[in-house]
């Protein structure tokens, strides 16, 4: 059983289970009309599935589906590092809450990290990271209840 700490830069969106923290969700919670993902689709992706798909095909021009296909893997990788974001979660396996990411840092059970926060700054800002995470939001449609990206401190179990 793994309990992690991580820290990262971005938006905290939510889940299903917890409520998403996106402006214009139902009134049970629920995420606001979509066009990349249908919630209720039984034989389709979950949202982080669907989301990097969103963003690979938007931002990265990435829309290759043949995962048997030479080069694949390798073309993917260089298109999500095109991306400056990611997709990550926190809480546990079973009950996900999903992040929307440009920086990460996990503390493995056991483990301790230093963290110097200056350069971490230095990181964030250099890499742009606030313009590719309105970016991503953007394409995916979303706008978070939080005001504008920044450092949480989150917890895995699993």
């Amino acid at each position: 059983m793994s309990t992690n700490a991580m820290l990262v830069y971005g938006y905290h969106l939510g889940s299903d289970d917890s409520g998403w923290n996106v402006h214009g969700t139902s009134k049970y919670g629920e995420l606001p009309p979509l066009g990349w993902y249908d919630a209720e689709a039984e034989d389709g992706d979950d949202f982080q599935e669907a989301a990097e798909k969103r963003l690979l095909a938007t931002l990265a021009q990435f829309t290759e589906t043949d995962w048997n296909a030479e080069g694949y893997f390798d073309r993917e990788r260089e298109a999500k590092a095109r991306l400056g974001v990611q997709f990550d979660t926190h809480c546990s396996g079973e009950y996900p809450m999903y992040l929307l990411i440009a920086k990460g840092i996990t503390a493995y059970r056991g483990d301790a990290k230093e963290i110097d926060f200056s350069a971490l700054a230095a990181e964030v800002k250099a890499a742009d990271a606030d313009a590719k995470l309105r970016a991503a939001l953007d394409a995916l449609g979303l706008r978070p209840t939080q005001e504008r990206a920044q450092w949480l401190l989150c917890s895995y179990w699993g």
